[in-house]
C-alpha cells in the first residue's frame, strides 16, 4: 500500500485524546496514531492542548469545554476550516469526524474526503439536510446507526478499535458493578442504579455531568445515589478505566436510547469484563450474548443475569475484543474505505474529463 497523506479533522470540544470524557476525539487519537505507526503522513487538525505523532494543527488555543473563556465554539470550528481549505492541496484524503459542519465547503475543496458520524440519526431535522447533501460520502459506526438514514451515501461501517495494549485485563472476579460515561437520560444512570440495588450489589458510578444534564441529575439522579450501596466517583481518565473496569463484576450499559455505538463496552471487553446491557442500538452487533454479556429488557433480566455474571468467562471478553475491535483492525478498516473512494473520486474525474 502507498504512503498516504491523510487529514483527520476532530471537534475542538476536548483535546486528542481527551483529559476526561469524551468518546469522537478518543477515537480519533487512536486512529491518527495507528495510522502513524504503519506509515501513513497524517496532519490532525485539533485543539492545541492535543497529544500526537502526527503533525498537529492547533485550531484553538485548549479544549473548548475546558476552557472558560469560550463563548462561541462554532466560530473556532469555522476558522479550522479555513485554514483545512488553505492546506487541502497536501492532502490525498480528508477525514472529517465533526457531522455536517464541513458540507458546503467539502463541495467546493472537490477533494477526496469522508465523514464518519460519529452520533445518532434520529433527529429529524438531519433527515432534510442529508437529502441536501445525498453525495457527501459517509461512514457509520454501527449498521444500527444507519436505519434512519439508510438512503444517504454510506461509503463505508467501521467499529471503534482500542489500542490492544491501552486496557490490560486483570482476570479478577470483581466486588461490585460499574457504571461508565455520563449520567444523562439516555445512559440510563438510574436504571443502574436500580438494578444494583435489586440485586444487593455495590454500584461505583464514574461519569461526568454536563451542564445540560444538572437539572436531570438534581431532580432524578442525585436521591438515588444515597443509598448506601451507590458510590459516584465522578469522572476519570484513561489511566483510571483498566483498575475501575477490571475490578468490576460487570458493567451495566443499560442504555435508553439508540446507541450510536458505546465505546465503554469494547473497553470493559479490554479489560476482561463482561457487560449486561439493554438491547438497544448497537449492543447487539457490539456484544455477544452469553459470551462476553448477558443482553436483557428489563430491570427484571438485568438483576438475574448479572446474579449469574459468573458463567460468563473473563478471558473470553478479552478474546472478543482482540479478535475484533482493537484499534489496528479499526485502521485497516479505514484504509480500504480511504483507497476506495480514491478510485471513486479518480474514476469520476476522468469520466468528467472524458
Amino acid at each position: 500500500m502507498r504512503r498516504l497523506k491523510i487529514a483527520q479533522v476532530a471537534p475542538l470540544y476536548e483535546s486528542v485524546p481527551p483529559k476526561l470524557y469524551g468518546g469522537t476525539e478518543r477515537v480519533v487519537s487512536y486512529l491518527t496514531e495507528e495510522l502513524v505507526s504503519l506509515g501513513h503522513d497524517v496532519t490532525l487538525f485539533a485543539s492545541g492542548d492535543s497529544r500526537t505523532s502526527a503533525r498537529l494543527v492547533p485550531c484553538s488555543e485548549q479544549s473548548l469545554r475546558l476552557d472558560p473563556r469560550c463563548e462561541d465554539p462554532l466560530a473556532h470550528h469555522i476558522a479550522m476550516l479555513q485554514r483545512i481549505i488553505d492546506e487541502s492541496d497536501a492532502f490525498d484524503l480528508i477525514h472529517f469526524h465533526i457531522d455536517y459542519l464541513h458540507f458546503p465547503l467539502s463541495r467546493l475543496i472537490r477533494l477526496p474526503q469522508i465523514t464518519t458520524l460519529h452520533g445518532k440519526l434520529t433527529i429529524n431535522d438531519l433527515r432534510q439536510l442529508y437529502r441536501v447533501y445525498a453525495d457527501m460520502p459517509l461512514v457509520s459506526i454501527s449498521r444500527e446507526q444507519r436505519r434512519p438514514l439508510s438512503d444517504v451515501n454510506w461509503v463505508g461501517n467501521v467499529y471503534h478499535g482500542l489500542p490492544s495494549d491501552l486496557l490490560t485485563p486483570t482476570y479478577n472476579d470483581g466486588t461490585y458493578l460499574a457504571f461508565l460515561g455520563r449520567i444523562s437520560p439516555e445512559k440510563g444512570v438510574e436504571q443502574a442504579i436500580d438494578i444494583a440495588v435489586e440485586a444487593g450489589l455495590p454500584l461505583k458510578i464514574a461519569a461526568k455531568i454536563d451542564k445540560s444534564d444538572r437539572e436531570y441529575y438534581e431532580s432524578v439522579v442525585r436521591k438515588k445515589m444515597e443509598h448506601p450501596l451507590v458510590e459516584y466517583i465522578g469522572e476519570i481518565n484513561e489511566k483510571d478505566k483498566r483498575e475501575f473496569l477490571g475490578n468490576a463484576m460487570a458493567l451495566l450499559f443499560p442504555i435508553n436510547w439508540p446507541e450510536p455505538f458505546g465505546l465503554v463496552m469494547i473497553e470493559a471487553m479490554a479489560c476482561g469484563t463482561p457487560v449486561v446491557a439493554y438491547e438497544r442500538g448497537s449492543v447487539p452487533e457490539i456484544l455477544e450474548h452469553g459470551v462476553n454479556a448477558f443482553i436483557v429488557n428489563n430491570k427484571e433480566e438485568a438483576v438475574r443475569a448479572v446474579r449469574n455474571i459468573g458463567i460468563l468467562e473473563r478471558q473470553e471478553c478479552r478474546r472478543v475484543f482482540e479478535e475484533r475491535f482493537t484499534a489496528t483492525r479499526m485502521a485497516q478498516d479505514y484504509l480500504k474505505v480511504y483507497l476506495t473512494q480514491l478510485e471513486t473520486e479518480k474514476g469520476l474525474f476522468n469520466l468528467q474529463m472524458a
